[in-house]
């Protein structure tokens, strides 16, 4: 068991009508001119833009708007928040939306206490000193980026998709009504489910197996969203369901599920290459990457996948055959996954298989020039990313 510090100051407010507190919210932290940020549209077709509008005019608040945040978030608009929030005096940002909003916003108010190029933050040249205070009202429960510590952010002109962590820019408060995830597609709400899962399995596949109370906890978080998943596709607007999805995302990336264990991430790693060179859906991408990485690992941590195929899949035992048992529980992963709609390969997720040139370039951004390794329960160098690029490569 590893020695740990646990820190989530985010203040959650969970409920229907929420929304309504945000003003409030806002001036307790001392926010006096704030900028929105959202993304596409559908937060202004919602009618949830609007009402946040009216909110902080009543409020007495003066804002700006800065809309246009796309799927992994991108350095552009981060400089475009950057500029507009010195232009207008901005001392709080508000994010409206999911993860890629909110990792946005973070890295604007990281850049608006920084004098240099806020990408230096990312290329590992400079690390973050202060951060302005950001709030967010969720929209999308997929990342977690709203209770976590962590930044992505994908650099427009060479597709470098990056990530750092901070306890800077965890967000001051997360409002999160349920009711504002009822108008989900489908397949984004199988996205997320998928995302939220991988945050906890990342925790849970690690070389410290031996913290029995946080285990305890990532099992009955990753049942619970497995079963909720289906619920809600069933039935969008099923609200108990819908809340047990968005308050899992939240405690599955706030560190609570590597308490006294760890974090592997090597999945992530892998599929941010794939997220940032070809535009896809991050949580599709994680399902098509994470079963070849189990098969990959499998054979040293029999044991470990063993658990997670009863635990969590609900696999029978075969205590003659643990490995059997173990395989079992990868093959379950992938008959939810097909389940929900999410693909299990990159020739399914993208509609083609990639060619050695690309799963080549893959693995130069992911290991940055072959100078760095990946993962915790297995460490991957380019060989063995390029191997598993091959293996979900059908």
């Amino acid at each position: 068991m590893n020695d740990f510090n646990f820190y989530s100051p985010t203040q959650v407010v969970f409920g229907r009508q929420s929304e309504e507190k945000v003003p409030a919210l806002i001036k307790r932290w001392g926010g006096t001119k704030v900028l929105v940020h959202y993304g596409g549209g559908s937060a202004r077709r919602s009618g949830l833009l609007d009402k946040m509008f009216r909110l902080l005019t009543e409020a007495g608040i003066p804002f700006v708007e800065l809309g246009g945040v796309v799927p992994n978030p991108l350095l552009s608009k981060v400089k475009e928040g950057i500029a507009l929030c010195r232009r207008e005096g901005v001392d709080f940002i508000l994010a409206v939306g999911g993860g890629s909003v909110i990792d946005s916003s973070k890295a604007i108010a990281y850049g608006l206490c920084y004098d240099g190029d806020v990408w230096d933050f990312w290329a590992g040249k400079a690390v973050p000193q202060d951060s302005i205070p950001v709030g967010c009202v969720l929209t999308i429960p997929a990342a977690g980026s709203e209770m976590s510590d962590s930044c992505v952010i994908t650099r427009d002109e060479d597709k470098n998709k990056r990530g750092i962590n901070s306890d800077l820019c965890r967000c001051r408060f997360a409002v999160m009504n349920p009711e504002r995830t009822f108008t989900l597609p489908e397949y984004q709400t199988a996205a997320g489910a998928t995302d939220i899962m991988m945050h906890t399995m990342e925790r849970y596949f690690t070389p410290q197996q031996d913290m029995t109370l946080t285990d305890a906890l990532a099992e009955a978080l990753m049942r619970t969203v497995k079963d909720s998943a289906f619920e809600v596709l069933r039935n969008p607007e099923d609200y108990r369901h819908r809340a047990q999805i968005m308050w899992a995302g939240s405690l599955s990336h706030n560190n609570l599920m590597e308490c006294g264990l760890g974090k592997d991430f090597a999945t992530h790693r892998l599929e941010h290459e794939l997220s940032a060179v070809y535009g896809v859906t991050h949580g599709a991408g994680l399902a098509a990457i994470w079963p070849s990485w189990a098969r990959f690992v499998l054979k040293n941590h029999v044991e470990r996948f063993q658990r997670f195929a009863v635990n969590v899949m609900g696999v029978e035992n075969d205590f003659t055959n643990p490995l059997r048992t173990a395989e079992k529980g990868i093959e379950a992963m992938e008959t939810f996954y097909r389940a929900i709609g999410m693909p299990t390969t990159i020739g399914e997720l993208l509609g083609r298989t990639i060619s050695e040139d690309e799963i080549g370039v893959l693995v130069d951004k992911c290991s940055r020039g072959k100078t760095i390794t990946v993962g915790a329960l297995e460490v991957l160098g380019p060989d063995q990313m390029a191997e598993i690029y091959r293996m979900a490569n059908h």
